[in-house]
């Protein structure tokens, strides 16, 4: 357990960075959407963005809060039985580690997380700032060397409406 004064030393030392690891999950359920997954507190705080993260500043990205995953499921791919919440394929879209100087979980509890991606896809510099309703958050990316306004999302598994057409053709 930390005292006062190493607490203090952790929170506020600009020296002192605080690393953790993500992953993000393209989801292929009713929807595709990407689950974004930040370790905290010995789980995964995890959102729903639906039109996944973006590299550019002026994209403020709605992300749902959905309930927290085992730090387990971080490696987790595969499908997701019908019948049961989220059912559909999940692969993992990146991961790696987010570092942040501040505590994830404090600024979580005042309602802005701001952190920095070390991914294979995403890097650099992000917030996530909850709206008033206490339940959805915006995932925005800081202007800083990794911004790209012209990149474009690219999933890695095929969306369910062209998988299904082939499926037809093929029979």
């Amino acid at each position: 357990m930390l005292g006062i004064v190493e607490l203090a030393r952790q929170l506020y030392n600009p020296e002192v960075m605080i690393r953790k690891r993500f992953v993000i999950h393209e989801h292929h359920a009713t929807r595709l959407h990407f689950d974004l997954r930040l370790e905290m507190g010995g789980v995964y705080k995890s959102w729903a963005v639906p039109k996944g993260p973006s590299k550019d500043p002026r994209d403020k990205r709605l992300a749902v809060a959905v309930p927290d995953h085992s730090l387990k499921y971080g490696e987790f791919e595969g499908t997701l039985a019908e019948g049961t919440y989220g059912a559909g394929e999940v692969r993992i879209w990146d991961n790696g580690k987010y570092e942040t100087k501040i505590d994830p979980e404090v600024q979580f509890k005042k309602g802005k997380i701001d952190f920095t991606f070390f991914g294979l896809k995403v890097r650099g510099e992000y917030a996530l700032v909850r709206m008033a309703d206490g339940e959805n958050w915006l995932l925005i990316k800081h202007n800083d060397h990794f911004v790209d306004p012209d990149w474009k999302l690219e999933t890695v598994l095929e969306p369910r409406k062209k998988a299904k057409a082939k499926k037809k053709k093929a029979a």
